[in-house]
């Protein structure tokens, strides 16, 4: 007679006590062919499967006995064929239809049919019972289990790319995966600065050599997942909440909240197969309008977009635009020691003027700090008194544990935005010993990097390039003209009056060379650099 075998494995444990798929099979096998049952086919459902594709592979072996008018199922025990009353209402339906049904349990010694007993059909709705508790028993186990490794700052689940797992059963806890890590940091920066899709960022990420856990490259749509899993910045999202990690978070809270807006702008970039240079930095002198790059017969060509309403929509080849970007490169180059030193001395009392204003900021955030907690104690001391009612506490809790974290991140936003300012004033520097050398020897993301530091705008009036330097520029650039048109010899002492009010615009503070305590040079760009307008 025909017949089919279903087995089931329903953890590792289990499987690696002589109870996998394979063991089973092999007893089922044995099993029919003492019967002399030809097993038509074979069912089985792994430990990995979810609880959705058993409740499938289920249904599967239920329609093909069905429909090939197969009436006997193998299988080992009653807690491997069903451990619901769902699919032991089915089995029961399926036996009452036809006497010659059969289900053998083998290792229970027990065949199931229309006709059998009472008494064992009574043990067969216990032993489905049991096998139900078991697996209610077993959920709340495991949620019991979930909620506790939250509360101790865990994500009871694999973590996402980037990170893995260490330690012993029962004491695992996540670490940054040194293989993988370096490029998450990476595709969320490159992401953040606004210049990239997902398809062109899934396959940059693709050549620079990342791949998932299981080898594959990472799709779009999962670079999308991982852009808003607050994991990475030390929170753990479980089941719609958000929870304190103790994971090392891999990037800051500044770089996701750049990269969450990059996704939903509107303006996000859409792939291209050609990128240009100059694309998206450019407008259009006379309405305003951006600059579109496009290739013809091997040439980019940059004009107005706004076609419709703009009359001047002159074709310029980009490179015409890039002799003129060159030039006025090389009009803030410092070729003159003297001139160095003038803007070294200005971008030290810059710097520690910065350090005055964050420390005197930190003072008063710490101070705020101080106070939280405080109360927070206040609250909890109320709480063992009775004074207060478990309600109220868990509210006021949740409002100062919330005002605790935002005083937090207002420190690690002072600290990172003074070394933010520390690298703008070393990249000013850098810049204006030869910027002209620095765009050629670099590719197309730092050239562009390059030219947002450097310009503040940049617009075609038909062919000629009109340009306006970001502030630390456009005051080293008035200097070199100084230089150039002055008679006095370099040797004299440090100027103090080359940016005084007069030609830094009527400005009544002091300046940094005057001995004042304004930043001359980077007090007009914001310490948190941001994206230039073409992002």
């Amino acid at each position: 007679m025909k017949s089919i075998s279903f087995a089931r494995v329903s953890s590792r444990e289990q499987e690696e006590t002589g109870y996998s798929l394979p063991s089973q099979e092999k007893l089922l096998e044995e099993y029919a062919e003492r019967k002399d049952f030809d097993i038509a086919k074979k069912f089985s459902i792994s430990e990995s499967a979810s609880g959705k594709n058993q409740r499938t592979i289920f249904n599967e072996m239920m329609d093909h006995i069905k429909k090939n008018k197969i009436k006997i199922i193998i299988c080992e025990k009653v807690d491997r064929l069903t451990r619901n009353f769902k699919d032991a209402v089915c089995v029961n339906e399926w036996i009452n239809e036809d006497p010659e049904r059969q289900v053998h349990f083998v290792k229970e010694n027990c065949v199931l049919t229309k006709d059998s007993k009472s008494n064992e059909k009574f043990i067969w709705n216990i032993k489905v019972s049991v096998a139900q508790y078991y697996i209610d028993n077993l959920s709340e186990e495991v949620k019991k289990g979930q909620k506790e490794k939250i509360s101790q700052g865990w994500l009871p689940t694999k973590p996402p790319l980037g990170y893995k797992t260490v330690g012993e059963k029962g004491h695992k806890i996540h670490v940054l995966d040194e293989r993988t890590a370096p490029f998450l940091k990476k595709a969320f920066e490159l992401y953040a600065t606004g210049d990239y899709s997902l398809h062109q960022l899934a396959k940059v990420m693709s050549e620079e050599g990342a791949r998932s856990s299981l080898g594959n490259k990472i799709t779009k749509s999962r670079w999308a997942e991982l852009f808003s899993d607050p994991f990475y910045v030390g929170k753990i999202r479980w089941k719609g909440e958000i929870y304190d990690g103790k994971q090392e978070p891999l990037i800051s809270k500044e770089l996701l909240q750049m990269v969450q807006d990059v996704l939903r702008s509107k303006a996000t970039p859409k792939y291209r197969k050609h990128f240009s240079l100059f694309k998206g930095l450019m407008q259009c002198f006379n309405c305003k309008g951006r600059i579109t790059w496009e290739q013809k017969k091997g040439h980019e060509y940059g004009h107005c977009n706004y076609y419709k309403f703009c009359q001047k929509r002159t074709y310029v080849r980009e490179e015409k635009v890039e002799e003129q970007i060159l030039s006025y490169l090389d009009q803030i180059t410092i070729k003159k020691p003297r001139l160095v030193e003038w803007v070294q001395k200005a971008l030290k009392e810059s710097h520690q003027d910065e350090i005055a204003y964050h420390q005197k900021s930190r003072e008063e955030v710490n101070h705020r700090y101080e106070q939280i907690q405080k109360r927070l104690d206040m609250l909890y001391d109320d709480k063992l008194d009775g004074k207060i009612t478990p309600e109220f506490y868990e509210a006021k809790f949740k409002q100062y544990s919330k005002e605790k974290e935002d005083i937090l991140d207002s420190l690690q936003r002072h600290s990172e935005a003074q070394s933010k300012y520390f690298e703008l004033g070393v990249n000013v520097l850098e810049i204006s010993k030869g910027a002209k050398e620095l765009y050629l020897k670099n590719l197309t993301e730092k050239r562009r990097t390059l030219l947002s530091l450097v310009f503040s705008s940049l617009q075609l009036n038909e062919e000629k390039l009109e340009i306006q330097y970001t502030k630390p520029f456009e005051i080293i650039f008035q200097r070199n003209n100084q230089l150039k048109s002055s008679k006095i010899p370099q040797t004299l002492q440090m100027p103090t009056k080359i940016l005084e009010p007069a030609i830094l615009g009527q400005n009544e503070r002091k300046t940094a060379l005057s001995g004042g305590p304004t930043k001359t040079l980077l007090r007009g760009q914001d310490s948190n650099l941001q994206p230039s307008a073409y992002t």
